[in-house]
């Protein structure tokens, strides 16, 4: 049988600002002709198919026109909800999408209740575990304890146990929305950590033919048969030197997996540009980066005067600008990183624990303290998550 994965559409996202619509109905133009041109049998939708829980209409309506096309080439897609969907929206009519072929897993409950499809080689069994927020879903799995690892091993634990019950032979593949241990983080994806543990070994998905993952922007392999699709565009300058693409994967009569990337459209390429604003403006060798989305990192002694707008003549692309100056300059007074660059690469709670230590010096936050603020910040990324869900 052939899938082709994917995951991580953010639909209704914009990038600095700049809406990228155009550019996601272009991707989603893409996907349905190779669906079409190379013999997919399957979609795989493996969670984040909006940026946020209330997606704005257009985006609703791009992915309505999706499955639309999608269903009307009679190929089946099984779709997950990410941590950026709201599962309850998202899922809205899934009994009734599941009758014309769109198959959305939402519900946790539902991790062991596979979409059954079949080849001249038998079934394969396709189990959608949708993103498992440990706060709101350790009662169903029973594990009162744990993070992201204790939750997706219970419900791994379901899927194993169905298949066991199938017939010999039954192929199987997975679909989760999780940071798996090894893949590489970029800028763009929201945090999930819990308790300070967020990711997950791969080998909680032992025993299935194919995991189709999704979560992280870029694509990648952890195993043979442990993949990231990443996201069809870039979503930050942390990916600007990603490749970016879907899987055609091929999972034979006995459960053998063969994949090739397929390449995404790019609707611009991303430039990072580093140097004196002087320079930016009159090296030649920047030439091909024109028609660029360009981040400029200005390394001037002082700040230069209208530095975006004289950018903006060369690069009329230019959407984000970051003032660094260079230490060999000098001058102690430029030489501080900026605010957006110390917080670069740290998440919530080491910001915290820094302000800690900022405000009484030469102590830094005890044990004990960073237990507390570890709690805290768990407990505000939940809430909004338990909100959606009494609703």
């Amino acid at each position: 049988m052939r899938f082709l994965h994917t995951s991580d559409w953010h639909l209704g996202r914009s990038f600095h600002r700049v809406g990228l619509l155009d550019a996601q109905a272009a991707f989603l133009d893409h996907l349905v002709d190779v669906v079409a041109a190379r013999g997919v049998e399957a979609v795989l939708v493996a969670g984040d198919v909006y940026d946020r829980a209330v997606p704005p209409l257009a985006a609703v309506e791009l992915f309505d026109r999706a499955l639309h096309r999608l269903g009307a080439l009679g190929v089946p897609v099984v779709m997950i909800s990410g941590n950026h969907d709201s599962a309850r929206r998202l899922g809205v009519g899934a009994g009734l999408l599941d009758r014309a072929g769109v198959h959305l897993r939402t519900d946790p409950a539902g991790a062991g209740e596979p979409v059954l499809l079949r080849d001249a080689d038998g079934d394969v069994a396709c189990y959608g575990l949708p993103y498992l927020e440990p706060a709101l879903v350790r009662e169903e799995f029973a594990t009162p304890r744990g993070g992201h690892a204790a939750v997706l091993s219970a419900a791994m634990d379901r899927v194993r146990a169905d298949l066991a019950a199938r017939p010999a032979g039954t192929r199987s593949v997975v679909l989760a929305h999780a940071f798996v241990t090894g893949g590489e983080v970029s800028d763009s994806e929201r945090d999930i950590t819990v308790g300070g543990v967020a990711s997950v070994p791969a080998a909680v998905f032992a025993g299935v033919d194919y995991v189709a993952l999704g979560h992280l922007h870029g694509c990648q392999t952890l195993a043979d048969r442990v993949r990231y699709s990443g996201s069809p565009l870039a979503y930050s300058f942390s990916e600007a030197r990603h490749r970016k693409s879907t899987w055609l994967v091929d999972l034979d009569a006995d459960g053998g997996v063969t994949a090739e990337r397929v390449d995404a459209p790019v609707p611009r390429p991303l430039a990072r540009l580093h140097g004196r604003l002087a320079d930016l403006l009159a090296d030649p060798a920047l030439a091909p980066h024109e028609d660029a989305w360009v981040e400029a990192t200005l390394t001037d002694t002082a700040r230069p005067q209208d530095p975006m707008a004289r950018l903006a003549e060369r690069f009329p692309h230019v959407v984000s600008l970051v003032f660094a100056p260079d230490p060999a300059d000098g001058t102690a007074a430029d030489t501080a990183a900026t605010y957006a660059d110390r917080l670069r690469g740290r998440d919530d709670r080491e910001i915290a624990e820094d302000f800690v230590a900022h405000v009484r010096p030469g102590s830094a936050a005890t044990a004990e303290e960073r237990a507390v603020l570890h709690a805290a910040f768990d407990a505000v990324r939940t809430a909004g998550a338990r909100e959606e869900t009494a609703r």
